[in-house]
């Protein structure tokens, strides 16, 4: 089925548009738009979040993190997550709007996905993207779009690209902050993913950040707004901005005097959504000249023909019949669980997983985030029905055939875990004991969304959500030191939404595993137990750089990209990006390089055997090294990716299409030219450096490819 166009959508708007008054078109630019009773228009909140799940609307299915889903490396499982998600948004909108709830949480416009870069490990909203670069973050974005909004006559739900652009902390300043990037790392890293949801995925709708970028707020950035995102890029949708971000552009950033005037600034330049309370200032605005009634019904039009393409005017939209059933349904719950694994990240095993329950008496499991339910969740997330902390899943999956000792430990952050009446440290004694009873000890450690997250949101306590280093927070790794010296062996499952050093604690002999679970979702304790006891593998990459520390990164504030990511970087990651274990064993074969010289064209052909005994999930990944150009970045890049399942023994060829943008560089000006015809292309299930080798056993393939 043809989905209904821009241009068709506009044209109904602009007819429904034309009956308003000038004060109820005022009205209608903010978040909270009134009910217009004299043209039958109900109330509308556009209002609503989605990024790993329905989110703040109650029961839904909580998916794991959006950093988790990006260790998948999978376009196709991402896309059938975002599906769920539309299935089950478009569900709670059907009964909410048939009962007249039209609140907050409750609409069709969902602002999500986060497609900023992930290009500092301490910031505390990095868990909300799709990790540190710009091809991966563009192929995962589009993919997470086009499930949201499918492919039916009119859109399943309106997806929000955000938060454009050049958004990545510190959150502790975002509503003054102005972040500076050259023409260069602009092109090169901060926009593609956005190009891409415009280009690619006709992305309904695209938030504005609270930052300025180079000298002037985002959400009235002419650069951003009027010359990518309208001119170059084509965009038709609408664009809203960060709650209360117009107001920071005249009380924190001073770009403009007052209300009225942001207001002018922000519609001129192609803002047609005010999230906030400053909207009202246009019809001041108008009086002063400032910008013209014609103007602001553009936006209003803007906005009405996204209300048309969701079929909020039509009679025979398919999506009105979505059962309010199908929510958080058994066979959604089924696939979250099952899919988990694959967003696991195994990065040490010295053989000990998967456990084997028969020759196990006893298991101590332990630490702050063993039993808790926010270490599951992230943030911005839904109420799981049948949710389960990683110490549930493991007790269930034990039963009583092993028993399952637990404890706190210690507390996430603090020097007490319980009560500050009693001395510090008060429950490390019992993880001791509770380990030395025990055959294997498990030790449940990291971060949740109270510590690491979004300024502003009630639980964070510390750095405004940022972190100021990798270490594990509190006493956490005095803890582990503790278990170490028992003697036994340590299993650590770090749940976070960022990377995470154990200072040098990852190469201890008693530390047999290490695994980063992320924010495993509403089933994320049953998928864990489901790892540990070897119903499942692991299969996850690691979507973002595992640095040793950050004495090598540029200042957080610094948005210049050299010396940052695995692209930039000069120095050896703790664990690289792309890397990651199964519980199987992986060999490379022969690879070919087809290339089309005219068109600047090549697809990988690796051949790549599972050389164990288990059956495994794999990813090919493919890199591109510019050999000539000093433009080109200073390591290789990302340039496709591909999952596959092998069983034992299996060996299979995998093709991969090379993303044609890594045979091309970006200039100064930020311009995309051909510089260099030299390339070397590596094929394998890590990127090419000397770290993922020694972790690995071995490196990609590699051929050189001349134009």
């Amino acid at each position: 089925m043809t989905q209904m166009t821009h241009a068709e959508a506009l044209e109904q708007a602009k007819r429904i548009v034309a009956q308003m008054t000038l004060d109820e078109k005022i009205d209608q630019l903010n978040y909270t738009a009134p009910a217009i009773e004299r043209l039958g228009i109900p109330e509308y909140n556009y209002w609503n979040e989605a990024l790993h799940g329905v989110a703040r609307a109650g029961v839904a299915t909580v998916f794991p993190q959006a950093i988790g889903l990006a260790a998948m490396f999978s376009t196709n499982e991402l896309e059938r997550v975002a599906e769920v998600i539309a299935e089950e948004g478009r569900a709670k909108y059907n009964e909410y709007s048939a009962h007249n709830d039209r609140d907050i949480y409750k609409g069709l416009t969902f602002w999500s996905p986060n497609v900023n870069i992930f290009r500092d490990p301490r910031w505390g909203r990095g868990q909300e993207t799709y990790g540190e670069d710009p091809y991966l973050t563009s192929r995962l974005g589009v993919a997470f779009i086009r499930g949201l909004q499918g492919d039916g006559r009119y859109l399943k739900l309106a997806a929000t690209a955000k938060h454009f652009a050049v958004h990545s902390g510190p959150e502790a300043k975002r509503h003054e902050f102005d972040a500076i990037a050259s023409a260069k790392d602009m092109a090169e890293t901060y926009l593609p993913a956005f190009k891409a949801a415009v280009k690619e995925a006709d992305v309904e709708c695209v938030m504005t950040a609270y930052n300025s970028t180079n000298g002037q707020p985002c959400s009235v950035n002419d650069d951003l707004l009027k010359r990518h995102l309208y001119g170059e890029w084509g965009f038709e949708g609408h664009v809203v901005s960060d709650f209360m971000a117009l107001e920071d552009v005249h009380d924190n950033h001073h770009y403009t005097k007052d209300a009225a005037e942001t207001m002018a600034a922000a519609i001129k330049a192609g803002l047609d959504l005010c999230a906030g309370r400053c909207s009202g200032a246009t019809k001041e605005a108008i009086e002063r000249g400032l910008i013209s009634e014609s103007e602001v019904t553009r936006a209003v039009e803007a906005l009405y023909a996204t209300r048309v393409r969701l079929g909020m005017f039509a009679d025979d939209c398919e999506y009105d019949r979505i059962d309010y059933t199908v929510n958080d349904s058994a066979e959604h719950r089924a696939f979250n669980r099952a899919l988990a694994p694959k967003t696991f990240v195994l990065l040490k095993n010295d053989g000990i997983l998967p456990l084997d329950k028969s020759k196990l008496h006893a298991i101590s499991v332990t630490g702050p985030n063993a039993d808790s339910v926010q270490a599951i969740l992230g943030n911005y997330f839904g109420r799981p029905s049948h949710k389960s902390t990683i110490l549930e899943g493991i007790e269930r999956a034990c039963g009583d055939d092993v028993r399952v000792y637990s404890g706190l430990g210690c507390s996430l952050f603090g020097v007490h875990a319980e009560s500050g009446l009693s001395r510090e440290n008060e429950r490390e004694s019992e993880a001791i004991i509770d380990a030395e009873h025990s055959d294997v000890i498990i030790a449940v450690l990291g971060l949740d969304a109270t510590i690491e997250g979004e300024q502003g949101d009630a639980g964070n306590s510390m750095g405004a959500g940022d972190k100021a280093d990798l270490s594990l927070p509190g006493r956490q790794r005095h803890l582990l030191e503790q278990l170490l010296a028992v003697g036994k062996p340590v299993i650590v499952l770090l749940a976070s939404g960022s990377a995470l050093s154990l200072d040098g604690l990852e190469d201890h002999p008693n530390l047999a595993a290490l695994m980063q679970v992320w924010y495993p979702g509403g089933q994320g304790g049953d998928a864990v137990a489901d790892v540990l006891f070897g119903k499942e593998s692991p299969s996850g990459k690691l979507p973002v750089t595992f640095y040793r520390d950050c004495t090598a990164l540029p200042d957080f504030e610094d948005y210049t990209m050299a010396g940052r990511t695995y692209k930039y970087m000069d120095g050896e990651a703790l664990y690289p990006f792309g890397y990651g274990l199964t519980y199987s064993t992986t060999a490379l074969g022969d690879m070919s390089v087809d290339v089309n010289r005219v068109a600047r064209t090549a697809t990988v052909n690796i051949e790549i055997e599972n050389t164990g005994e288990r059956a495994e999930r794999q990813i090919v990944q493919v890199y591109v090294k510019n050999l000539d150009s000093p433009l080109a970045a200073r390591n290789w890049q990302l340039a496709g990716f591909e999952p596959v399942e092998l069983a034992a023994g299996e060996t299979r060829t995998v093709s991969v299409s090379v993303d044609p943008d890594a045979f091309m560089v970006y200039n100064e000006r930020g311009e995309q030219i051909i510089d260099g015809d030299r390339f070397e292309v590596y094929a394998g299930v890590s990127q090419p450096d000397a770290r993922s080798a020694e972790l690995l056993g071995f490196a990609p393939q590699s051929q050189i490819v001349e134009f």
